[in-house]
């Protein structure tokens, strides 16, 4: 193997030291893996491969299992989010009442698909199963903020407005 300058990719380096800062807080106990995997994706924002090999070796389970919860919870992802990341619920009531309109004007509007991000880093697109507003329906979210009774005219505003913000 070829090492570069710093070992291995510096990039990598820094977050395998910053993994296992955060792992040393926790005992070696299976029942902290969410725990951590919060930790985790709260100071990346996703879950870097390189994150998870530390995690499933500090914790002495296969990786495929570190890999199996992050993919089961909709909460954790693998790949960076933007800035402003926008989920849309396609749930049964939000798409009765119109979702599926507002996530088609959110790809036109920011040009890209869905579990994408936006090259300049600032939106990342999501569809979700259920955020628990069903009264509300439809609902989008950026980021933990929750917009009810949507429309695709609110969406453009929200929108609108956060790029204003970042000029």
């Amino acid at each position: 193997m070829v090492e570069e300058k710093c070992g291995l990719n510096c990039a990598d380096k820094r977050v395998k030291e910053e993994v296992k800062e955060i792992l040393a807080q926790f005992t070696q106990d299976k029942q902290n893996l969410i725990t951590i995997l919060n930790e985790v994706q709260e100071k990346y924002g996703y879950i870097p491969k390189i994150a998870q090999a530390e995690i499933a070796e500090y914790l002495q389970m296969p990786l495929a299992e570190v890999y199996g919860v992050i993919t089961f919870y909709s909460r954790f992802t693998l790949t960076p989010k933007g800035k402003y990341n926008i989920s849309i619920c396609l749930g049964t009531a939000c798409f009765v009442k119109g979702s599926k309109e507002l996530i088609e004007r959110a790809k036109q509007k920011l040009g890209i698909q869905e579990g994408q991000t936006t090259p300049d880093g600032l939106f990342s697109l999501d569809a979700t199963r259920c955020v628990g507003a069903c009264g509300l329906a439809p609902v989008f979210t950026v980021n933990d903020e929750v917009y009810g009774k949507a429309t695709v005219k609110k969406l453009d505003e929200v929108i609108d407005s956060l790029k204003e913000q970042e000029k």
